[in-house]
Protein backbone atom coordinates (compact mmCIF):
# COMPACT_ATOMS: atom_id res chain seq x y z
CA UNK A 1 0.00 0.00 0.00
CA UNK A 2 2.57 2.17 0.64
CA UNK A 3 4.09 2.03 -2.87
CA UNK A 4 0.80 2.93 -4.07
CA UNK A 5 0.99 5.75 -2.31
CA UNK A 6 3.69 6.57 -3.89
CA UNK A 7 2.84 6.29 -6.85
CA UNK A 8 -0.04 8.38 -6.52
CA UNK A 9 1.76 11.36 -4.94
CA UNK A 10 4.09 11.04 -7.80
CA UNK A 11 1.35 11.88 -9.96
CA UNK A 12 0.05 14.97 -7.64
CA UNK A 13 3.43 16.40 -8.48
CA UNK A 14 3.24 15.90 -11.92
CA UNK A 15 -0.08 17.83 -11.99
CA UNK A 16 0.96 20.21 -9.68
CA UNK A 17 4.19 21.44 -10.25
CA UNK A 18 3.86 20.68 -12.93
CA UNK A 19 5.96 18.34 -14.73
CA UNK A 20 5.66 18.56 -18.60
CA UNK A 21 7.11 16.80 -21.40
CA UNK A 22 9.32 14.41 -18.39
CA UNK A 23 11.59 17.50 -17.83
CA UNK A 24 12.13 16.59 -14.50
CA UNK A 25 12.73 12.81 -12.92
CA UNK A 26 10.62 12.01 -9.59
CA UNK A 27 12.74 9.27 -8.31
CA UNK A 28 12.18 7.65 -4.20
CA UNK A 29 15.72 6.08 -3.85
CA UNK A 30 18.22 6.83 -1.17
CA UNK A 31 19.90 10.53 -1.62
CA UNK A 32 23.28 8.31 -0.99
CA UNK A 33 26.37 9.88 -3.12
CA UNK A 34 26.34 6.33 -5.33
CA UNK A 35 22.83 7.83 -6.41
CA UNK A 36 23.14 11.17 -6.59
CA UNK A 37 26.50 10.53 -9.05
CA UNK A 38 24.67 8.55 -11.40
CA UNK A 39 21.95 11.25 -12.02
CA UNK A 40 21.87 13.08 -15.64
CA UNK A 41 18.93 14.84 -15.44
CA UNK A 42 17.15 17.20 -13.07
CA UNK A 43 15.55 15.28 -10.48
CA UNK A 44 13.00 15.73 -7.73
CA UNK A 45 14.11 13.08 -5.03
CA UNK A 46 11.13 11.91 -2.11
CA UNK A 47 12.51 9.35 0.21
CA UNK A 48 10.27 7.87 2.64
CA UNK A 49 12.74 8.05 6.08
CA UNK A 50 10.38 7.79 8.69
CA UNK A 51 6.85 5.53 9.05
CA UNK A 52 5.03 5.71 12.53
CA UNK A 53 1.77 5.15 14.24
CA UNK A 54 -0.33 8.46 14.91
CA UNK A 55 -1.50 7.51 18.43
CA UNK A 56 -3.11 11.05 19.16
CA UNK A 57 -5.73 9.61 16.00
CA UNK A 58 -5.88 6.08 17.09
CA UNK A 59 -9.28 6.12 18.57
CA UNK A 60 -10.50 2.59 18.93
CA UNK A 61 -8.77 1.33 16.03
CA UNK A 62 -7.56 -1.64 17.19
CA UNK A 63 -10.88 -2.55 18.87
CA UNK A 64 -14.33 -4.22 17.40
CA UNK A 65 -17.18 -2.10 16.35
CA UNK A 66 -20.74 -3.24 14.71
CA UNK A 67 -22.16 -2.20 11.48
CA UNK A 68 -25.67 -2.43 11.54
CA UNK A 69 -26.84 -5.01 8.88
CA UNK A 70 -31.07 -5.12 9.57
CA UNK A 71 -33.21 -5.71 12.41
CA UNK A 72 -32.01 -8.89 13.17
CA UNK A 73 -28.32 -9.15 12.29
CA UNK A 74 -25.14 -6.43 12.53
CA UNK A 75 -21.63 -7.15 11.31
CA UNK A 76 -18.45 -6.59 13.09
CA UNK A 77 -15.16 -5.00 11.89
CA UNK A 78 -12.28 -3.32 13.31
CA UNK A 79 -11.45 0.03 12.39
CA UNK A 80 -7.84 1.15 10.52
CA UNK A 81 -4.95 2.54 12.19
CA UNK A 82 -3.76 5.76 11.09
CA UNK A 83 -0.50 6.01 10.05
CA UNK A 84 2.01 9.11 9.26
CA UNK A 85 4.55 8.82 6.77
CA UNK A 86 7.50 11.26 6.83
CA UNK A 87 9.29 12.23 3.25
CA UNK A 88 12.50 13.87 2.87
CA UNK A 89 12.40 15.86 -0.33
CA UNK A 90 15.55 16.95 -2.55
CA UNK A 91 16.29 18.49 -5.74
CA UNK A 92 19.27 17.76 -7.80
CA UNK A 93 20.18 19.89 -10.77
CA UNK A 94 23.57 20.41 -12.24
CA UNK A 95 23.45 24.49 -10.97
CA UNK A 96 22.02 25.80 -7.45
CA UNK A 97 19.14 28.31 -8.82
CA UNK A 98 17.60 25.43 -10.22
CA UNK A 99 17.24 22.92 -7.23
CA UNK A 100 16.17 26.07 -5.59
CA UNK A 101 13.31 26.97 -8.03
CA UNK A 102 12.37 22.90 -8.28
CA UNK A 103 12.19 23.27 -4.02
CA UNK A 104 10.42 26.47 -4.01
CA UNK A 105 7.57 24.83 -7.11
CA UNK A 106 7.50 21.68 -4.98
CA UNK A 107 6.73 23.12 -1.72
CA UNK A 108 4.07 25.81 -3.07
CA UNK A 109 2.62 23.00 -4.99
CA UNK A 110 2.19 20.88 -1.18
CA UNK A 111 1.17 23.75 0.05
CA UNK A 112 -1.88 24.41 -2.20
CA UNK A 113 -3.02 19.96 -1.04
CA UNK A 114 -3.57 20.41 2.42
CA UNK A 115 -5.36 17.50 2.07
CA UNK A 116 -4.68 14.68 -0.41
CA UNK A 117 -6.96 15.24 -3.66
CA UNK A 118 -8.86 12.03 -3.35
CA UNK A 119 -9.11 11.29 -7.46
CA UNK A 120 -5.17 10.87 -7.23
CA UNK A 121 -5.74 7.40 -4.88
CA UNK A 122 -5.13 4.25 -5.97
CA UNK A 123 -7.86 1.66 -5.10
CA UNK A 124 -6.17 -0.04 -2.53
CA UNK A 125 -6.07 3.14 -0.64
CA UNK A 126 -10.00 3.73 -1.01
CA UNK A 127 -12.05 4.26 0.83
CA UNK A 128 -10.40 6.48 3.90
CA UNK A 129 -12.28 6.99 7.13
CA UNK A 130 -11.14 10.74 7.14
CA UNK A 131 -9.14 13.02 4.32
CA UNK A 132 -5.30 12.04 3.90
CA UNK A 133 -3.75 15.41 5.38
CA UNK A 134 -0.62 16.64 3.42
CA UNK A 135 1.82 18.53 5.91
CA UNK A 136 4.82 19.86 4.49
CA UNK A 137 8.06 21.75 5.88
CA UNK A 138 7.11 21.64 9.89
CA UNK A 139 9.48 22.69 12.55
CA UNK A 140 9.49 18.77 13.65
CA UNK A 141 10.24 17.72 10.45
CA UNK A 142 14.24 16.57 10.00
CA UNK A 143 15.60 17.58 13.44
CA UNK A 144 19.89 16.39 12.93
CA UNK A 145 20.24 17.43 9.01
CA UNK A 146 23.78 17.13 9.20
CA UNK A 147 23.70 13.37 11.26
CA UNK A 148 21.18 12.69 7.73
CA UNK A 149 23.50 13.28 5.66
CA UNK A 150 26.31 11.61 7.23
CA UNK A 151 24.41 8.67 7.01
CA UNK A 152 23.47 9.00 3.32
CA UNK A 153 27.28 9.61 2.89
CA UNK A 154 26.48 12.55 0.74
CA UNK A 155 27.06 16.50 0.97
CA UNK A 156 24.48 18.35 3.29
CA UNK A 157 21.77 20.08 0.74
CA UNK A 158 18.87 21.77 1.18
CA UNK A 159 15.74 19.99 2.34
CA UNK A 160 12.06 19.70 2.45
CA UNK A 161 10.00 17.69 4.52
CA UNK A 162 6.45 16.20 4.46
CA UNK A 163 4.21 13.82 6.60
CA UNK A 164 1.62 12.31 5.12
CA UNK A 165 -1.04 10.73 7.52
CA UNK A 166 -3.55 8.22 5.54
CA UNK A 167 -5.43 4.91 7.34
CA UNK A 168 -4.22 1.22 6.76
CA UNK A 169 -6.61 -1.41 7.04
CA UNK A 170 -4.44 -4.25 8.63
CA UNK A 171 -7.17 -6.74 8.54
CA UNK A 172 -8.35 -5.91 5.08
CA UNK A 173 -6.89 -9.33 2.45
CA UNK A 174 -4.55 -7.97 0.38
CA UNK A 175 -3.97 -9.73 -3.15
CA UNK A 176 -0.03 -9.09 -4.01
CA UNK A 177 2.55 -10.94 -5.81
CA UNK A 178 4.65 -12.99 -3.70
CA UNK A 179 8.47 -12.87 -3.77
CA UNK A 180 10.19 -15.07 -6.36
CA UNK A 181 13.76 -14.00 -6.64
CA UNK A 182 16.28 -11.62 -5.08
CA UNK A 183 19.62 -10.55 -5.23
CA UNK A 184 22.84 -10.08 -3.25
CA UNK A 185 25.46 -7.49 -4.11
CA UNK A 186 29.12 -7.88 -2.39
CA UNK A 187 30.92 -4.54 -2.31
CA UNK A 188 33.90 -3.88 -0.43
CA UNK A 189 33.46 -1.40 2.71
CA UNK A 190 33.45 2.43 1.90
CA UNK A 191 34.63 2.07 -1.81
CA UNK A 192 31.25 2.66 -3.24
CA UNK A 193 29.33 1.16 -6.04
CA UNK A 194 32.07 0.03 -8.74
CA UNK A 195 31.33 0.56 -12.46
CA UNK A 196 29.93 -3.22 -12.91
CA UNK A 197 28.74 -5.85 -10.59
CA UNK A 198 27.97 -8.40 -13.00
CA UNK A 199 30.82 -10.90 -12.09
CA UNK A 200 29.68 -10.36 -8.23
CA UNK A 201 25.69 -10.86 -8.34
CA UNK A 202 24.54 -14.10 -6.60
CA UNK A 203 20.47 -14.42 -6.92
CA UNK A 204 18.24 -16.12 -4.45
CA UNK A 205 15.36 -18.73 -6.00
CA UNK A 206 11.66 -19.60 -4.78
CA UNK A 207 9.83 -21.90 -6.73
CA UNK A 208 7.80 -24.55 -6.82
CA UNK A 209 7.83 -28.23 -7.99
CA UNK A 210 4.29 -29.49 -9.28
CA UNK A 211 3.00 -32.59 -10.34
CA UNK A 212 4.55 -35.02 -7.32
CA UNK A 213 2.01 -37.86 -6.37
CA UNK A 214 1.02 -36.83 -2.91
CA UNK A 215 3.43 -38.52 0.26
CA UNK A 216 5.88 -39.55 -2.18
CA UNK A 217 9.66 -38.69 -1.43
CA UNK A 218 11.34 -36.13 -3.89
CA UNK A 219 15.23 -35.43 -4.13
CA UNK A 220 15.92 -32.39 -6.00
CA UNK A 221 19.24 -31.79 -7.00
CA UNK A 222 20.91 -28.73 -9.02
CA UNK A 223 22.99 -30.48 -11.41
CA UNK A 224 26.04 -28.03 -11.92
CA UNK A 225 26.78 -27.41 -8.59
CA UNK A 226 25.86 -31.01 -7.02
CA UNK A 227 23.88 -29.47 -4.55
CA UNK A 228 20.91 -31.03 -3.05
CA UNK A 229 17.84 -28.52 -2.73
CA UNK A 230 15.25 -29.31 -0.23
CA UNK A 231 11.44 -29.75 -1.15
CA UNK A 232 8.95 -28.70 1.49
CA UNK A 233 5.23 -31.35 1.41
CA UNK A 234 3.39 -28.34 -0.83
CA UNK A 235 6.43 -28.34 -3.26
CA UNK A 236 8.15 -25.29 -2.66
CA UNK A 237 11.82 -25.15 -2.88
CA UNK A 238 14.78 -22.46 -2.35
CA UNK A 239 17.91 -22.21 -3.79
CA UNK A 240 20.02 -19.41 -2.61
CA UNK A 241 23.70 -18.10 -3.89
CA UNK A 242 23.87 -18.76 -7.17
CA UNK A 243 25.01 -16.45 -10.43
CA UNK A 244 22.69 -15.72 -12.89
CA UNK A 245 22.85 -18.23 -15.82
CA UNK A 246 21.17 -21.49 -17.07
CA UNK A 247 21.12 -24.47 -14.85
CA UNK A 248 19.86 -28.17 -14.85
CA UNK A 249 17.65 -28.92 -12.22
CA UNK A 250 17.26 -33.65 -11.77
CA UNK A 251 14.12 -34.98 -9.85
CA UNK A 252 14.02 -38.13 -9.00
CA UNK A 253 10.63 -39.34 -6.89
CA UNK A 254 10.85 -42.18 -4.76
CA UNK A 255 13.20 -43.75 -5.95
CA UNK A 256 12.46 -43.36 -9.75
CA UNK A 257 14.27 -42.86 -13.16
CA UNK A 258 15.56 -38.69 -12.78
CA UNK A 259 14.08 -35.79 -14.16
CA UNK A 260 15.79 -33.04 -15.81
CA UNK A 261 14.32 -29.71 -16.29
CA UNK A 262 15.87 -26.51 -17.39
CA UNK A 263 16.34 -23.44 -14.98
CA UNK A 264 17.13 -19.78 -16.35
CA UNK A 265 18.15 -17.26 -13.67
CA UNK A 266 16.88 -14.66 -13.80
CA UNK A 267 12.99 -15.78 -14.50
CA UNK A 268 9.52 -14.89 -14.64
CA UNK A 269 8.37 -18.17 -13.00
CA UNK A 270 9.93 -21.40 -11.45
CA UNK A 271 7.50 -23.57 -11.71
CA UNK A 272 8.57 -26.79 -12.24
CA UNK A 273 6.09 -28.98 -14.17
CA UNK A 274 6.74 -32.74 -13.53
CA UNK A 275 3.68 -34.24 -14.97
CA UNK A 276 0.87 -33.17 -17.70
CA UNK A 277 -2.27 -32.29 -16.66
CA UNK A 278 -1.53 -31.24 -13.16
CA UNK A 279 -2.69 -27.58 -11.87
CA UNK A 280 0.42 -25.30 -13.13
CA UNK A 281 0.90 -21.91 -10.23
CA UNK A 282 2.59 -18.96 -11.56
CA UNK A 283 4.36 -16.57 -9.26
CA UNK A 284 5.67 -13.20 -11.10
Amino acid sequence: MIDDFDEALRQLLVRELPVKKNEIDIDFHQPKREWSARLSRPTLNLFLYDIRENVKLRQAAHHWVSDHVDEKAASMRRLPVRVELRYVITAWATEPEDEHRLLARSLLALFRCPMFPEELLPESLRPQPAPITLEVAQHDGLQNPSDFWSAMDNEIRPALTSTVSLALDPYRPMKTPLVSEYELRFIQAGTGESESFAHRLLWGVNGWLRGVPPMRPVRMMLVERELDIPVEHDGAFTIRGIPAGEYTLEVSVAGGPPTRRKLTVPSRDYTIQLQEGTEDRKEA
